[in-house]
């Protein structure tokens, strides 16, 4: 960060930086407005009990903290195969 007076250029350190940020923290008129975000809605989905005995076990067998962590965990890395597999096939296709 720099800052600049019409004759001097100074280069802050990175403690000047944080001071400088901290002591504006609480300034409302410092700082851009707010960008709204959504938050997207965790979807529900059921699975068999047996099945969702066995996903528990291998939870705790993976060190996981719980059987929805864990399940997350393996869809989403499906998903990106699913994906890296879907975006290869493409290429592949005459165009």
């Amino acid at each position: 960060m720099r800052t600049s007076n019409k004759k001097k250029t100074t280069t802050l350190s990175q403690e000047e930086i944080d001071q400088f940020v901290v002591s504006q923290a609480n300034d409302d008129s410092a700082w851009e407005a707010p960008i709204p975000v959504k938050r997207s809605i965790p979807a529900t989905i059921s699975i068999p009990g047996e099945l969702a005995a066995r996903a528990a076990f291998f939870a705790k067998v993976h060190h996981e903290p719980g059987m929805a962590q864990w399940i997350e965990r393996i869809v989403r890395e499906r998903v990106e195969l699913a994906e890296s597999a879907f975006t290869e096939a493409k290429k592949q296709l005459p165009s």
